[in-house]
């Protein structure tokens, strides 16, 4: 294969893992969007819940960055979870102009029962995967976005 052919080749299979990789996140979004539906939340909701299930009090304005949402929304979407009496504000101790997003009894309740189902859930959506081929998947992909972010 000339340089050329070898450029065109690198290019058209450059393209194609775009196409596959986005087409494989849609399948894998909308089958984890219908199990967290189950459990009574929307995706981000729960994106917000299990954050702060996993890793305790967040202040709400850094939690759009950690689950992907804008962070205009984020008033919103801790708003609805109050309302669910999922999860409380509270001033920060060392800050009284930040406010944390805390989890409640009923919050920690709800995740304790189904957080479980959840990564089960994760694990068979993701069961085309063996462990060695997840391990290099997560490898391959944080490299590829690192490039991507450094352009």
């Amino acid at each position: 294969m000339n340089h050329q052919n070898m450029k065109e080749y690198e290019e058209n299979l450059s393209l194609k893992v775009f196409v596959v990789l986005s087409r494989a996140l849609q399948s894998i979004k909308k089958r984890v969007e219908e199990d967290i539906k189950c459990l009574g939340l929307n995706p981000t909701e729960f994106a917000v819940l299990e954050l702060i299930y996993s890793k305790g009090d967040q202040p709400i304005q850094k939690i759009g960055e950690k689950v992907l949402i804008a962070s205009s929304s984020i008033t919103y979407v801790v708003d609805k979870l109050e309302k669910k009496k999922l999860i409380k504000r509270k001033p920060s101790p060392k800050d009284r102009r930040i406010t944390h997003a805390t989890i409640s009894d009923s919050g920690i309740e709800l995740m304790n029962e189904v957080f479980p189902k959840h990564k089960a859930a994760m694990q068979e959506i993701l069961g085309g995967l063996n462990l060695q081929e997840k391990e290099n998947v997560i490898e391959q992909l944080k490299k590829l976005g690192l490039h991507a972010q450094n352009q």
